[in-house]
């Protein structure tokens, strides 16, 4: 039996697949952004809203996937994805959304289906503008693990205890300071004093 959560983790390993957050992928097929939010999967009274026929075709046609395809993503669904808070990257920066220690809370998030990355505080952050080209585009989904170990080379998500969020490559990291490398060269390099960073986290996977 096909369920609720089998198609709408079909349609979020679509959107990964092509790159794209559900809300980019919505936009591309010339829907409302917010229809395949998470947010839109449940009726405001709790039963469970399926998506339309014409909405997941033009979903299929705007990324270039048969429905033969997206049949195998259907059937795979349950054991590739792992599903993930989402956050806009614009948004990152405000309070309520992290911890002292970098880890999601709040209610302020959405949900997205990526492929499993194993850890259970991982989250995911959809880029916005083109300040991270050519790494990271606009649209694009990046997945952080807050507990994952970090070595220099690494890409970065970096927040700043006044309040700034940054995504950079870490060049080095000593008891004093930690200097990053900007991933666009039209941006500088960063070099922050230890004291005045509040977290530091891993970048493990992008939608790419």
């Amino acid at each position: 039996m096909l369920t609720h959560d089998q198609i709408w983790n079909a349609l979020d390993r679509l959107a990964a697949r092509a790159g794209l957050s559900p809300s980019a992928l919505a936009k591309r097929a010339g829907l409302d952004p917010t229809t395949f939010n998470k947010s839109k999967r449940i009726t405001s009274d709790g039963r469970e809203r399926w998506p339309s026929t014409e909405s997941v075709a033009k979903a299929l046609a705007a990324t270039g996937v048969s429905i033969d395809s997206f049949v195998q993503y259907i059937e795979n669904s349950a054991r590739a994805v792992q599903a993930v808070p989402l956050l806009g990257f614009a948004e990152a920066g405000s309070g309520g959304y992290f911890d002292d220690g970098g880890f999601p809370v709040g209610k302020g998030w959405d949900e997205v289906g990526l492929p499993s990355v194993n850890d259970e505080h991982a989250y995911a952050l959809e880029i916005s503008g083109d300040s991270m080209k050519p790494t990271y585009r606009d649209g694009d989904v990046i997945v952080v693990s807050p507990g994952a170990p970090i070595r220099r080379g690494d890409r970065v998500v970096v927040k700043t205890k006044a309040g700034e969020v940054m995504v950079k490559e870490l060049r080095r990291r000593t008891q004093k300071v930690i200097e990053l490398q900007s991933l666009n060269p039209a941006h500088t390099d960063r070099t922050l004093p230890t004291a005045e960073v509040e977290w530091i986290a891993r970048i493990v996977w992008a939608s790419q």
